[in-house]
């Protein structure tokens, strides 16, 4: 198995016509969640937790940071926070799969140094159906 460029992981969001990559992004994190129902009871083996499998709350959270390009994909992104509107998005994760579903912008953020570039930070949350395909 070979190493993978963090450049690659990508986070595209759709404007319309097709899905475009969130520009200037150079630090990415994905974040699959499971939410645990714990079904432990009186009679448990040994008092071993039990879990009910397929019962928990599934999520997905995105977080990015760099610089700001104000391209066409920042414009969208920008509009979707302010209207609080699910956009869709399609995440790509390097010889392991892409996600592709709605998520809404739980955080925007610009940063700028007098001697410096202007940054962003963006973070997503899951806001429906999740569809993965395995590359």
């Amino acid at each position: 198995m070979s190493a993978q460029k963090g450049r690659d992981l990508l986070v595209k969001i759709h404007d319309g016509s097709g899905f475009v990559t969130l520009g200037g992004l150079r630090a990415k994190t994905i974040n699959l969640n499971a939410r645990l129902v714990d079904i432990t009871h009186s009679e448990s083996a040994q008092a071993w937790r039990e879990l009910l499998p397929g019962a928990g709350v599934k999520s997905i959270t995105v977080s990015g940071a760099g610089i700001f390009c104000d391209g066409a994909s920042d414009a969208h992104a920008r509009e979707q926070f302010f209207a609080q509107n699910a956009a869709t998005y399609q995440l790509i994760i390097p010889d392991f799969g892409t996600l592709t579903g709605p998520f809404l912008i739980s955080e925007l953020s610009y940063a700028g140094r007098y001697e410096g570039e202007a940054t962003y930070d963006i973070s997503l949350a899951s806001a429906g159906a999740i569809s993965f395909a395995a590359l």
